[in-house]
């Protein structure tokens, strides 16, 4: 779901090698549900393994982060703790929509609609915490930091790029890192670096939303930023308030300043959402102002070869064939590494 700022946030394009000896922070949930989400049969439904589990994300998780790991990328991936009380209404939402994409899934199936299969497929999955555990499990093996969060994982990456001078972004599709403080958001990292469209397939490069550019930019502060996301609707208070979407929420911003007087002038909007929509912004501003988060030391395990042969091949199915040639893949990376630390002695 997520915040939808889009059309009056400033963006620059990025170029892989322009990330290169960079730690990045990945919101983890985030880049897991666009596993889930992208790498699927062509009829939607997820790739699975001999007892029909889901493998989707660890297909994306292996593969993709390999690619990231040959250009030079450091990753640390940051997975969510327990999220605020606030937050369960969003998952209602995403479930109601699940049960929706459902039927709708069930119809296309009946009409043999594939194209139709596929989009609804997408939306049915979601995460466990098997599959939550066994990610970590095999980004560990794979030589890639993981830190367990205390709350929301955007929020921890956020605070940890925005304290740590070694970490250079935070990584997510979602906005809302920006309203955490995030000084540098990195979008469309983890997605394929094609994406098929009506006209046949284009090429999709990563891009750099900086924090200080767009607050000078649109002329405002974090705090004003913060009260704009609430206005046109967050992962706290997902409707909004109807009738104010992006470039409205930015005049009124301007126009009051403070966020008491800000909310004051949207009252009787606020007002007059049904009860379930409702929301205290003040609740909202202080979760995105003072989130649950900690310090952390950045750490990177050494690869393990034979934990990912045993989650990927003797737990879920993966071709050997296949494994074993990203594997070498992974000991290029490996052995191109070391030659890097022995020439900082030269």
């Amino acid at each position: 779901m997520g915040l939808n700022i889009r059309e009056i946030i400033p963006r620059k394009e990025l170029e892989i090698s322009d990330l290169r000896g960079k730690i990045l922070c990945v919101d983890a949930f985030n880049a897991l549900y666009q596993f889930l989400s992208s790498v699927r049969q062509a009829d939607g439904t997820p790739l699975m393994d001999n007892q029909k589990r889901v493998t989707s994300h660890l297909s994306g998780i292996f593969y993709r982060n390999i690619s990231l790991l040959e250009d030079g990328i450091k990753l640390v991936y940051v997975f969510d703790g327990e999220p605020p009380e606030l937050k369960y209404k969003t998952h209602k939402k995403r479930e109601a929509s699940r049960d929706v994409a459902k039927e709708k899934y069930a119809v296309s199936r009946d009409m043999e609609d594939t194209e139709g299969m596929r989009r609804y497929g997408s939306q049915l999955i979601r995460l466990n915490e098997e599959m939550i555990e066994e990610s970590k499990e095999l980004l560990e093996a794979m030589g890639i930091g993981v830190i367990q969060a205390p709350g929301e994982g955007e929020a921890e990456a956020a605070y940890l790029s925005r304290i740590k001078k070694e970490i250079s972004g935070s990584v997510s599709q979602d906005y809302d890192s920006l309203l955490f403080g995030a000084p540098n958001l990195i979008r469309n990292l983890t997605l394929a670096r094609r994406r098929k469209t009506f006209s046949g397939y284009v090429e999709v490069k990563p891009e750099v939303i900086e924090l200080t550019r767009v607050l000078n930019l649109l002329e405002i502060n974090l705090d004003q930023l913060i009260c704009l996301g609430i206005l046109v609707g967050s992962d706290y208070n997902p409707r909004g308030i109807p009738g104010i979407g992006q470039k409205r929420a930015l005049q009124l911003v301007k126009m009051h300043k403070q966020p008491v007087l800000i909310f004051k002038a949207v009252e009787e909007q606020m007002m007059s959402l049904p009860e379930e929509d409702r929301f205290d912004w003040k609740e909202i501003f202080e979760l995105f102002h003072k989130p649950r988060v900690k310090d952390f030391e950045i750490k990177f395990s050494n690869i393990d070869e034979e934990k990912i042969k045993k989650i990927l091949v003797k737990d879920h199915d993966f071709s050997s064939e296949r494994v074993e040639k990203q594997l070498e893949r992974l000991r290029d990376i490996k052995e191109k590494m070391k030659q890097k630390n022995l020439g900082k002695w030269f």
